[in-house]
């Protein structure tokens, strides 16, 4: 017996050692779970059973599906930094306003801030301040204005962000707040000046509204919501019925062109909608164009 036995042991220990497929020079007894590739210490990728090799772990990640909302935007647990963001730089400006003014936060309206960033369609035409158009919907005339806007953007802002990604969402945002400014500018009285979040907020409701029906949600306490705030937008003075209407319409074009018609929805590639999002851009800024070619002579 003992001779078989000697024999055995002298076969083992003449045995092959394996290398690292990557680094050749060193020696290493563990291979690749998949490929079975020998791999040194440098090498190796933990896996649920064992160790796999850098390559096997990179084709995995090429091949993983990422989970995507209806309108194609990554999943994620991220804050809503936008939100935040854009709570934020509201905040700063009516602090700003408020500094400079006279009345100070009950009455921001009196600062140069505030007189040369409010909409007024007169200025926008003849003295070409076509900044205007966007930097109104960052101004507001009362702690109560900001309070009831911010706040609503509070709440429907993070879902929104969630369900369209940062980039989609600060696109549909901006362009509604510039429909509602366009609105005025095509419609609105020469001298009166306007200023608010309100269009961009009515353009983020316009958009839930559209994207709650397409998940199958019930819609109704969004209608209700949405009902009150028109009326009160059209029972109530001093307040900009263009630029809701106007925010309205833009966002849920904006929607459409993110989300797709009914048929189509949810199907878009990343640049058709990019492309019909910079084709509404164009229609607003042709609407400018239009108004500021026939914007008639001031009635003294």
């Amino acid at each position: 017996m003992s001779g078989p036995m000697n024999d055995g042991v002298g076969e083992a220990a003449a045995a092959p050692i394996a290398h690292c497929y990557r680094h050749p020079t060193r020696e290493t007894g563990v291979r690749c779970v998949r490929c079975d590739r020998p791999i040194c210490p440098d090498c190796m990728r933990p896996a649920s059973v064992g160790f796999q090799c850098p390559d096997d772990v990179r084709l995995g990640q090429v091949g993983r599906t990422q989970p995507r909302t209806v309108v194609g935007a990554r999943i994620g647990s991220g804050a809503p930094v936008v939100t935040w963001s854009i709570v934020g730089i509201n905040v700063l400006v009516y602090l700003a306003s408020a500094i400079g003014s006279p009345g100070g936060l009950n009455n921001p309206t009196q600062s140069q801030l505030f007189t040369h960033w409010q909409l007024f369609p007169y200025a926008v035409h003849h003295n070409h301040e076509y900044w205007r158009l966007l930097t109104s919907a960052f101004l507001h005339v009362s702690l109560l204005h900001i309070a009831v806007n911010m706040l609503a953007l509070w709440i429907i802002g993070p879902y929104l962000e969630r369900l369209l990604g940062p980039a989609r969402y600060t696109g549909l945002y901006l362009l509604s707040a510039l429909g509602g400014s366009v609105a005025v500018y095509l419609f609105g009285a020469q001298l009166q000046g306007v200023a608010g979040a309100s269009g961009a907020i009515f353009g983020l409701f316009a958009a839930a509204l559209i994207f709650v029906r397409e998940l199958g949600l019930d819609p109704r306490s969004l209608i209700m919501t949405l009902v009150l705030n028109f009326i009160f937008t059209f029972a109530v003075a001093d307040i900009s019925r263009l630029g809701h209407v106007g925010g309205f319409l833009t966002g849920a074009a904006a929607a459409f062109a993110i989300g797709g018609l009914p048929k189509h929805r949810g199907k878009l590639p990343n640049n058709v909608q990019a492309a019909l999002l910079l084709l509404l851009l164009g229609v607003l800024i042709v609407g400018v164009a239009w108004r500021t070619a026939t914007f008639p002579a001031l009635i003294n």
